[in-house]
């Protein structure tokens, strides 16, 4: 049997914490504790277990309660708690940039920390933060690029200023927001995680065919320097050499649209 979807009116968020709205008259809201704390509930020491209990088993769990505009309190109605799964692929691709020299995979979020907890543990990450608004994976971003360069990987509105932030912000297009793919450096057209680890490898040999190119393309106008001061070198032979030059370092940049990577055993 359908379930009726009744009409919302006088939609209110609170970022971080909740929203609420009105529905047949009641002011119905959708929260984390900090939220209904906010507003003088007292969550019973059982609700409060329960929802550990979740949390501990990777699921993300929100209050459900009825606010009173009028008197400023509200009353718990139940909880919800809903489970990310975790990617197949997750574990692996982290592995795998281990194995390509990342020295250090961080996991950023704004879950409980028991679910995030759990969640990492199953990913295989160094480290986690979580209960994290948009402003503190900022400063998270910020304490890490004092270590070294960072790759901030997201996709969602919350995700954006860390994407700004980060030394390279790369954005999964195809289940990112429009924010998140204007800010970020690099735009992934899908949501397949192997794409990271095959954007990693492409970059690296991108910059070494640039270093390939760079060195031919200065030994080659270093001979010819030398050999129109030194040797007297015909004005035509020089311009062939130098046309010659630029024709093979394009060739060389043209080997970037075979690249297919080798995954390492």
């Amino acid at each position: 049997m359908p379930l009726a979807n009744p009409d919302c009116a006088g939609f209110q968020s609170v970022s971080g914490q909740g929203a609420s709205g009105l529905i047949q008259g009641r002011r119905i809201a959708v929260g984390n504790a900090r939220y209904f704390s906010s507003r003088n509930v007292t969550i019973p020491d059982a609700f409060n277990a329960q929802i550990a209990a979740l949390q501990d088993q990777g699921k993300t769990s929100v209050i459900v309660g009825e606010l009173d505009d009028t008197a400023g309190t509200a009353k718990l109605l139940g909880a919800v708690a809903i489970a990310d799964v975790l990617r197949p692929d997750a574990a692996s691709v982290i592995q795998q940039l281990k194995k390509d020299g990342i020295e250090r995979v961080v996991m950023l979020t704004g879950d409980n920390t028991r679910v995030a907890k759990a969640i990492a543990h199953l990913a295989g990450v160094d480290e986690f933060h979580a209960d994290l608004l948009p402003e503190d994976k900022v400063r998270v971003i910020k304490e890490l690029k004092s270590i070294g360069p960072v790759a901030m990987v997201g996709d969602g509105v919350n995700d954006a200023p860390a994407l700004a932030t980060a030394t390279i912000g790369i954005a999964m297009g195809a289940a990112g927001t429009d924010v998140a793919m204007e800010t970020a450096d690099v735009v992934l057209m899908s949501d397949n995680l192997d794409n990271i680890v095959f954007a990693l490898a492409l970059a690296r040999r991108a910059r070494r065919v640039i270093y390939q190119n760079l060195a031919f393309a200065l030994a080659v106008i270093l001979v010819l320097v030398i050999s129109a001061l030194g040797f007297k070198l015909p004005l035509p032979i020089g311009v062939v050499g130098h046309e010659g030059s630029t024709v093979l370092v394009c060739l060389n940049g043209l080997r970037m649209l075979t690249f297919r990577q080798k995954t390492k055993p």
